[in-house]
């Protein structure tokens, strides 16, 4: 699984539109869309930031393939 479908399952299983997940990571709503479509990999310290909020929130996400 790449980072654009973490992401997008992330976001879908915790019912957060874009915009509510850009704000919970501190980034944009274009960064999310721009993530999610494969178009952009996230700098280190914002692929922590997500990798944290999976954490707090439960989400098994692996860390593998991406």
């Amino acid at each position: 699984m790449d980072f654009a479908e973490k992401v997008k399952i992330v976001r879908t299983q915790l019912n957060l539109s874009q915009e509510d997940l850009a704000h919970e990571l501190g980034v944009s709503f274009a960064t999310i869309n721009r993530w999610e479509n494969g178009s952009y990999q996230p700098s280190r310290l914002a692929r922590k930031a997500f990798d944290d909020f999976c954490e707090r929130k439960a989400m098994n996400i692996s860390k593998e393939n991406d």
